[in-house]
């Protein structure tokens, strides 16, 4: 690694944590309430250049920082070979990913493209949470390597989740988000009706604790649908209903996806970001997490939608590319 050119604030915290973040309220109040530095930045300035993310780490010493999926695979494609010589990284022991669907190829590639710089594959932590639990619900374990589980992505369009050994087509890689961590209790139900799930069964993931929000501000309707959900084994609590897929085993919360973005297909469930990224694989032009998948209804039928930005700059046969994405979908479907 060369380090030589690389800036360095002066370290005044005494061994305490450094927190870099983008803005956001939940975040930057944690700093306030450890009492530890944090260095803020737009996220603005992280889409339009995502290197500065890891040079503000490398630069103030961050331990604690994160993002979303797409920043991890942002700074593997945008970053350039030259640009990661200056970076260190190794300071860096929290690396949080959450806020959407947790790819391990992304955790991969990054550990992979930033070794060099001292980052280290233990350093991810995948979580989960929402505001209306003041933010975390689960996280994994610090220093350890991310817990996967290889399921088989047929049973997983039935709502069931089934271990799959040898890889092949109908293999899919979760990321665990970890276990509770602040006295919470989690409970996975049909999202038709309200029963809790057996083993075996993908549900809506519904979070009980007191970190969970009383019910949005004079919305009391919404309120009681959310925040009231009462299940027969804990009727003394209500539970929140976080409107997330997934499931729970061997106390390791997976998620799957959205339960309103499901997309149902001759009967199948779908979820858009598995179709997002079938779309997003058929060429080099089109343009990695700039895709979206949804359906509408045309005379009472649910027909798929795909909109995918495209890089001009490669010329690419735009006939060409409709059709690989159409025989890619249908393959899929």
């Amino acid at each position: 690694m060369k380090h030589a050119n690389t800036r360095r604030a002066k370290d005044t915290s005494h061994g305490c944590p450094r927190f870099m973040t983008w803005v956001s309220w939940q975040a930057s109040c944690k700093p306030i309430y450890g009492g530890f530095p944090v260095t803020l930045m737009s996220p603005t300035s992280f889409l339009q250049c995502p290197l500065l993310w890891l040079q503000a780490i490398s630069r103030y010493k961050a331990t604690t920082s994160g993002g979303p999926n797409f920043a991890y695979d942002l700074c593997v494609r945008k970053i350039r070979e030259e640009e990661r010589d200056q970076l260190d990284l190794s300071s860096w022991t929290v690396a949080f990913n959450g806020a959407e669907p947790i790819r391990w190829d992304t955790l991969q590639r990054f550990s992979s493209a930033f070794a060099s710089c001292g980052f280290r594959a233990e350093s991810f932590y995948p979580c989960y949470g929402l505001a209306e639990a003041t933010l975390m619900v689960s996280g994994d374990r610090k220093a350890a390597v991310p817990i996967t589980r290889k399921i088989s992505a047929r049973a997983l369009e039935q709502n069931r989740f089934v271990d799959h050994g040898e890889p092949d087509e109908d293999q899919r890689i979760l990321v665990s988000c970890g276990r509770t961590r602040l006295g919470q209790i989690l409970s996975v139900v049909n999202p038709d009706t309200l029963d809790q799930c057996a083993v075996g069964e993908v549900g809506e993931i519904c979070v009980s604790g007191s970190s969970v929000a009383r019910g949005y501000f004079n919305r009391p309707v919404e309120t009681v649908e959310v925040f009231g959900l009462r299940l027969p084994k804990l009727a003394d609590q209500p539970f929140l209903r976080t409107g997330d897929l997934g499931f729970i085993q061997d106390g390791e919360l997976f998620i799957t996806g959205r339960f309103k973005d499901l997309i149902i297909i001759r009967g199948r469930n779908h979820y858009p970001q598995d179709l997002e990224l079938t779309v997003e694989q058929c060429d080099e032009a089109l343009r990695p997490g700039c895709g979206a998948a949804f359906s509408v209804d045309i005379e009472g039928e649910e027909r798929l939608i795909i909109v995918q930005e495209v890089d001009q700059r490669k010329n690419p046969d735009l006939e060409a590319l409709i059709e690989d994405i159409r025989l890619a979908i249908a393959e899929e479907t």
